[in-house]
């Protein structure tokens, strides 16, 4: 059995590296000691697809299996804790609401929830 990553797998850790290192790790004391939730932060995350990791393809996610998930989550995490709990959360919410929600909740709702 190869065990070895893919090159999207390698792409997408590296993206969310380079994401925390950028965004998340400079701010990420201020942020807990004036208790600033950073919705641009949030913002860019979703235009890097960090907020439809797992959602259906059908609603803007990238339907990526868990395991490419979380290696963008621990990634995140190095950078902010709770900026990574909340987009963990967020993305399960997505996920959700996209497998389980009416079609209509899911198109009015879901798209939006992805791109942040």
């Amino acid at each position: 059995m190869d065990f070895s990553l893919t090159e999207d797998q390698i792409a997408f850790r590296e993206t969310a590296r380079q994401f925390a290192q950028k965004e998340l790790k400079p701010n990420a004391a201020e942020w807990d000691r004036t208790s600033h939730f950073p919705v641009d932060v949030i913002k860019k995350s979703g235009e890097l697809g960090f907020l439809g990791l797992y959602t259906n393809p059908e609603y803007d996610g990238l339907g990526l299996p868990r395991l490419d998930s979380a290696m963008v989550f621990e990634e995140l995490a190095w950078g902010d804790t709770s900026i990574a709990a909340y987009i963990s959360i967020h993305n399960m919410a997505s996920w959700m609401i996209g497998e389980y929600g009416s079609e209509a909740l899911c198109k009015k709702y879901v798209p939006n929830m992805v791109s942040g």
